[in-house]
């Protein structure tokens, strides 16, 4: 029996050295190849425009945009301070013509009816105000036939593999974020739980050793 949810956050990673902070983290990831980039392509999400919910300093998504043709993306993310380092990043990639960043939460979408191919976002999940809302909105912006791919961390992960992520978390001043994120987090039963009711109830839940994932097509 996992322990019982301690909701995070919902207001997005604010300040200067916190937001330079977890860029030298996810970097770090992205050096090591641990981003999931390949799981998104993989499923499907290859081409067109996305839209990527709480992009944070970028990565994934820069990521997914070197590693595919002629595909533009939308980053949503409700930190100003992010926002600017996802910018500062894309510059850095010269991918500033394919991406652009808005700042906004993920309940009520500055976006049109069926305007994107694809949605992704991975570690956001645990954050959102009212998941059941966004979920509803997802599925407003997209398009008929694109593709959902939602992922985060999970609650319920075995203890062994959670002392093995928070060793490998560095630097080591990201540490206390990851355990409150991870207390956030939700469990497969959960989010099955959650989208009941919701324009993603026919989506599939999926769970890992270290994480849960949700996916689907319009």
């Amino acid at each position: 029996m996992p322990k019982t949810r301690i909701v995070e956050t919902d207001s997005g990673i604010q300040g200067e050295f916190t937001v330079a902070t977890y860029d030298n983290m996810q970097r770090r990831l992205r050096d090591r190849g641990w981003i999931e980039t390949n799981d998104i392509i993989k499923s499907g999400i290859t081409e067109g425009l996305a839209l990527e919910i709480g992009p944070g300093p970028g990565y994934l998504g820069l990521e997914w945009l070197k590693n595919t043709r002629e595909t533009k993306l939308k980053g949503l993310d409700i930190s100003a301070d992010m926002i600017a380092m996802a910018e500062r990043n894309a510059k850095a990639y010269s991918l500033t013509r394919r991406v652009e960043y808005i700042q906004s939460s993920g309940n009520k979408m500055p976006f049109d009816n069926n305007m994107f191919d694809a949605v992704f976002t991975n570690g956001s999940l645990h954050e959102w105000s009212d998941p059941r809302n966004t979920f509803n909105e997802i599925w407003r912006v997209l398009k008929t036939g694109g593709r959902i791919f939602i992922s985060d961390l999970r609650r319920d992960m075995f203890f062994l593999m959670k002392w093995f992520l928070y060793i490998a978390t560095k630097p080591k001043e990201i540490r206390p974020g990851l355990i409150s994120s991870l207390n956030a987090a939700y469990t497969p039963d959960e989010l099955k739980e959650l989208i009941k009711g919701t324009r993603l109830a026919d989506c599939e839940v999926t769970g890992n050793l270290i994480g849960v994932k949700i996916t689907g097509k319009k």
